[in-house]
């Protein structure tokens, strides 16, 4: 009895001799089963290298016109405009996703004739996305989608690429549309260019995996004590990437893309790992620092917890009448601070009282944090961003990300 795949000719021609010989077996006997065996491994083998060619997408849509008895302007409202009729049925212009489902379902056309793969279908459609709305120039010139000609007509094939980068299932991009991003975001920021963003950061995620799994139990908030502890030292920013890496978090740095106004992000891959995006949009120390605590707050706090698995913050909209507040992000600004200067120490603080450069200098070294973060909390408390500007230091953080 053969019960093997069949990789040669001579394997072949030997399983349909055999099947010639069964071809009369009784149902229910083993004789039976075993033609049933053979033809599906014939089936197998035929399917690899017998392949009937798919006939091509023009051709096929030629035919269609030809049988429904209709000209270049009958395709119009399926394609886009007589230019483009032309230029797709001279070849000039390749059909779009769009295109083909349009004419799939308007000419009966199927979709494995379009895709040239048999029994293949369009991939799911995303409710509620108009593809043309991503920020496709910029993400192109930073390399993150594809260089190609006619962006906005291909919008949808370069974001699918771009989807699959960062979440394969496709389950998360619903879910980042789905989401209230709650009050921290500007009330200019486009949607669109802030999931663009988040996609970005979870595709960079994917793409550099992390050895240790992430264990929530042992990441609370005197891990956040701990990261702050890591300020005080010069290379303090790379001394935390490795402490959370160590802990199964993910810290990913990439610039922020025009109207997104976009500090930082904490999100769940799919796997349930955790990330913190921050964008360096203010390279400042103190805001480098603040802002990973206020997204690892949210990890230890929310994340996970009601179906909330993604927060972005602008963290300009903390300031006193910039936005309106929220008590989720209030309870991460809190967790963040606490962190950085214990709320007891800080309250009978001689630098709070008397913020020179020297009272922030001793309160620093007590605490063992950098001194920035002691002047970014007076000038944020004070809303004063020129008092002690010296100490704050800009321009110290991205030369470590290479940003």
């Amino acid at each position: 009895m053969i019960n093997k795949l069949i990789k040669t000719e001579k394997d072949y021609n030997l399983v349909l001799s055999r099947i010639e010989d069964l071809m009369d077996a009784e149902s229910n006997t083993p004789e039976a089963e075993e033609l049933e065996l053979l033809a599906t491994l014939v089936e197998l083998y035929e399917d690899e290298h017998y392949s009937i060619d798919l006939p091509d997408p023009i051709d096929a849509i030629k035919f269609r016109m030809e049988q429904l008895g209709i000209n270049q302007q009958g395709l119009v409202p399926f394609i886009g405009s007589r230019s483009k009729v032309s230029e797709v049925l001279n070849k000039k212009r390749p059909l779009t996703l769009s295109m083909m489902r349009s004419l799939h379902l308007n000419f009966e056309i199927p979709a494995e004739i379009f895709l040239q793969k048999a029994g293949a279908n369009f991939p799911k459609a995303i409710p509620n996305i108009e593809w043309h709305l991503f920020p496709l120039k910029e993400m192109s010139k930073r390399g993150w989608i594809n260089k190609i000609t006619n962006l906005k007509d291909s919008a949808e094939e370069s974001m699918r690429g771009f989807i699959n980068a960062c979440c394969p299932s496709g389950e998360k991009i619903e879910a980042c549309f789905r989401e209230n991003f709650g009050n921290r975001i500007n009330a200019r920021t486009d949607t669109y260019a802030l999931n663009a963003w988040c996609m970005r950061i979870m595709a960079l995620a994917q793409k550099n995996k992390i050895q240790r799994k992430f264990n929530h139990e042992n990441f609370t908030s005197d891990s956040l004590k701990e990261i702050a502890k890591l300020s005080f030292f010069e290379k303090g920013p790379l001394l935390a990437r490795e402490f959370l890496e160590k802990h199964g978090i993910h810290l990913i740095i990439e610039r922020h893309l025009s109207k997104t106004y976009l500090d930082g992000a904490a999100l769940f891959l799919e796997d349930s790992i955790p990330v913190v995006g921050l964008t360096l949009r203010y390279d400042r120390i103190d805001n480098f620092w603040f802002c990973l605590l206020h997204e690892l707050a949210h990890i230890v706090l929310h994340i996970g917890k009601e179906n909330k698995n993604l927060f972005v913050d602008d963290m300009d909209v903390r300031i006193p009448g910039k936005g309106k507040q929220n008590d989720i992000e209030n309870e991460a600004d809190s967790l963040a601070m606490e962190s950085l200067i214990p709320n007891d120490t800080w309250s009978s603080s001689v630098a709070k009282l008397n913020p020179t450069k020297k009272n922030v200098l001793e309160l620093s070294d007590n605490l063992k944090i950098h001194p920035a973060c002691v002047a970014g909390r007076i000038q944020f408390e004070q809303n004063n961003f020129k008092l002690l500007s010296k100490l704050v230091r800009e321009n110290k953080i991205r030369n470590f990300f290479e940003v």
